[in-house]
């Protein structure tokens, strides 16, 4: 197949592009939408924090875990057979969680939606780079890419608004809303778009995908355990599972050297700075994943604020991303990455600063909305030339490779936030007086004490991204860049990698 040679007829492109654009926005509604979802579902299901966070945490550990060996399961077995497959289990699993009476069935739910998420995430890009002559790629992904920005505002929107209307119970609803949308996309690509070939007939990494999850459940297990009578996780839990869980991570650095097709390729991080923009990613995205699960949670559970008015603080991100991202990424070509990044993240940290010096305000309009919207600017600066730092460090054979291997970073930042962080609010919520028998996020807690928490969280995030800053002005490349001749995949939008990013 050349590169103006496709498997699909160009009359049936039209059903490729829109199946992607709706599976897309399923994973992008579903993963803005459950953070502001918390406070319903710890009530409905008398969740603790704990709970709470391996609801999210589930998702992400399969999602972080396995999105490389889904990417490469499409050129293993075929694009559209494995998205299909993809698709299928996510909305399965969707109505497992809408349906789940407990958090001891609604967690595994996630972590199967997590699964289908891993197979389903890689072939929406990969499906229309395939369909697509390379003339005519640019066009198709730059309208996915819109589409998914429309979904990413209106989605949140969509689930305050229904979320505000009743019920606790009407969290399940959110869950539901990818059975229509997930029926469609299947019918579009079981009826109207013919089945690739496979690209390649290498094994999957199995062995790497087993010793990354253990690896990462070992280590947010350590961090959201048994707690101790201050709510924090105790210190010898933390010790034993994280020990256990960085042993696992060395077995599967080890195995990734020793693998003839690895699922993560160690030697892309031995060139010149790559591992500098995929250390950037993961500070600067544990720090988004932090701020967007326990924000919401403050605000609605602490500050009595109604989901619907809370939806406005995911706006930000895609006004500022969606117009700037083209002008942005172009003049990082001119001028280089390193300013535009380092930039950014100074702002995203001042941004931070800032909601942890007021929120004891109580100013959601003054203060929290004025903050979030500085952090939006910051990260406009920062998600594109972020993306050519990557592809830029790296030859045209490795950028599908460069690409997934960021993209899971960034997932398994999430995971690690979500987690970390949660010890962090209990501690900085008991020290200022809360009753370690609600926890953190119990809508009977108290505002002062749950906005301490959000505050010590804020000031966490606001150091990560002021070290992503310096690593940006101090290691990545200055001056014009030179453009590669292939298309890269693109590095998926900033709230895919979210609080779900599920």
């Amino acid at each position: 197949m050349t590169g103006t040679e496709t498997f699909c007829p160009q009359a049936r492109r039209r059903y490729v592009l829109m199946a992607a654009i709706v599976a897309s926005a399923m994973g992008f509604i579903d993963g803005s939408v459950v953070s502001i979802a918390v406070p319903a579902m710890r009530e409905s299901l008398d969740a603790s924090l704990a709970d709470i966070q391996w609801v999210n945490n589930a998702y992400m550990l399969t999602l972080s875990a396995l999105i490389l060996v889904g990417g490469a399961a499409g050129d293993r077995y075929g694009v559209v057979r494995v998205f299909t497959i993809g698709i299928a289990l996510f909305v399965a699993a969707s109505v497992l969680c809408a349906l789940a009476p407990t958090t001891g069935i609604l967690i595994p739910a996630r972590a199967l939606q997590g699964i289908g998420a891993a197979v389903m995430v890689p072939g929406s890009l990969a499906l229309i780079s395939k369909s697509y002559p390379r003339g005519e790629r640019g066009r198709a992904i730059g309208i996915w890419a819109a589409a998914s920005a429309v979904t990413t505002a209106l989605g949140p929107v969509l689930g305050g608004a229904l979320l505000s209307a009743g019920s606790a119970e009407l969290w399940r609803a959110i869950f539901l809303i990818n059975l229509p949308l997930g029926a469609l996309a299947l019918w579009m690509l079981i009826a109207r778009v013919p089945r690739d070939r496979p690209s390649t007939e290498d094994p999957l990494d199995w062995t790497g995908a087993a010793l990354v999850t253990l690896a990462l459940g070992l280590v947010a297990w350590a961090m959201t355990g048994p707690e101790g009578e201050d709510g924090v996780p105790e210190a010898g839990h933390i010790a034993l599972y994280g020990i256990a869980g960085l042993t696992a991570l060395a077995g599967f650095i080890a195995w990734e050297r020793r693998a003839r097709h690895p699922m993560m390729p160690l030697r892309l991080f031995a060139m010149p700075g790559f591992a500098a923009a995929n250390a950037m990613t993961f500070t600067l995205y544990f720090a988004l994943s932090a701020v967007l699960f326990y924000l919401p949670m403050t605000l609605i559970a602490g500050w009595g604020i109604s989901e619907l008015q809370v939806t406005v603080l995911f706006l930000p991100l895609t006004l500022f991303i969606a117009p700037l991202s083209g002008p942005v990424g172009g003049l990082a070509e001119r001028i280089g990455p390193a300013p535009l990044i380092g930039t950014g993240s100074a702002l995203v940290a001042l941004a931070y600063a800032s909601l942890a010096w007021g929120i004891g305000w109580g100013a959601f309009w003054g203060h929290v909305l004025p903050s979030m919207a500085l952090m939006g600017f910051g990260m406009a600066l920062v998600v594109a030339p972020l993306s050519a730092a990557v592809m830029g460090a790296v030859e045209d054979a490795d950028s599908g490779a460069a690409s997934g291997v960021n993209n899971a970073i960034s997932r398994m930042a999430g995971l690690v936030a979500v987690a970390a962080m949660g010890g962090v609010a209990a501690m900085a919520f008991a020290g200022a007086g809360g009753d370690p028998g609600l926890g953190f996020g119990d809508p009977d807690a108290g505002r002062d004490a749950t906005s301490a928490g959000l505050a010590a969280v804020a000031w966490g995030t606001a150091g990560l991204a002021a070290l992503s800053s310096v690593i940006g002005f101090t290691l990545l490349p200055w001056g014009r860049q030179e453009s590669g001749g292939e298309t890269p995949r693109a590095v998926e939008h900033p709230h895919d990698c979210g609080p779900e990013a599920g």
